[in-house]
């Protein structure tokens, strides 16, 4: 028998110890799009709360589900969950719907015939952006488009030399403007988004590039780095984590060389000043506009 499971669904819904893990935001995960359709037995979904991702993925579950495959299908109630119900029955299915702990969990059974699955994947799949003009997906930070912190960053960014690193990089907007620089030997990209990474090998055709699927904050290193250039995520699960950024901040003060600098920026309202002053030996404001604010911080 085999079981999928996407995401971390809360305990109170006793997810499968066994089944195989699937989300993009998991290194080392499965693919859910690499399951053979009509090939799994039952799939339990944490679903995003992003509409198309949302339809993407519980599409590819369907694809990979046999014919009377079990689907369960859990969310909360203020990010999607009211809503999938009436989503899971757009595709054809019979639904058993209950609420329980802030959530909506949806059970059915795929049946023989199902509707708008490849609509719902095409939607939902990797794109390229019009526009954007670069490979991006729904369910990417900012998939389509430039990000206004990032934008703000690359607008002060310096021409960067030596040996770099871009953590949380997306689908690759900051690693462009970076690798426009001939002094750069060579960039590391690093995010937690296996799609992401996906996408940023396709918008990155440069050998000086290298993408890395892993949490940042479990990431080794020598601590001969140059420089460091972040936008760092500060929501984990939907809710805001400071902690995500002073991690990212104390990461990047471990990869760089004395000397070494890290452009950073964050909205406005986030708390990285003592991280940044207990980590690098001289930290300066560069700009401050829009919501966001740059720094640069030599270690």
């Amino acid at each position: 028998m085999t079981t999928l499971l996407y995401g971390r669904p809360p305990a109170v819904f006793d997810p499968p110890a066994d089944a195989i893990q699937t989300s993009p935001l998991i290194p080392e995960s499965a693919a859910l799009e690499a399951m053979e359709p009509g090939s799994v037995d039952d799939v339990t979904v944490y679903a995003p709360p992003g509409v198309l991702e949302r339809r993407y993925t519980l599409a590819m579950a369907l694809r990979a589900l046999k014919v009377g495959g079990r689907l369960d299908v859990m969310a909360p109630k203020a990010k999607g969950g009211s809503r999938l119900a009436k989503e899971l029955k757009a595709f054809g299915l019979e639904v058993a719907e209950t609420a329980k702990a802030h959530h909506r969990r949806c059970i059915a059974l795929r049946p023989d015939v199902v509707i708008g699955v490849d609509e719902a994947i095409a939607a939902g799949a990797q794109q390229l952006v019009p526009g954007l003009e670069a490979w991006s997906q729904p369910g990417i930070f900012a998939w389509d488009r430039v990000d206004a912190g990032s934008a703000l960053l690359a607008q002060h960014l310096p021409v960067l030399k030596g040996k770099g690193a871009d953590l949380g990089c997306g689908y690759g907007a900051l690693a462009t403007v970076i690798l426009r620089s001939p002094k750069v030997v060579s960039l590391k990209l690093v995010d937690i988004d296996r799609r992401a990474i996906q996408a940023a090998r396709r918008n990155i055709e440069d050998a000086r590039a290298k993408v890395q699927w892993t949490d940042v904050r479990t990431l080794a290193t020598n601590g001969d780095y140059d420089f460091v250039v972040s936008n760092p995520p500060f929501h984990d699960g939907g809710a805001e984590d400071r902690r995500l950024g002073w991690a990212f901040i104390r990461k990047a003060a471990e990869m760089l060389r004395k000397g070494g600098v890290l452009w950073l920026v964050a909205n406005r309202h986030l708390p990285y000043e003592a991280e940044l002053n207990a980590a690098f030996a001289r930290v300066r404001p560069v700009a401050d506009q829009g919501g966001y604010k740059v720094f640069e911080a030599v270690k």
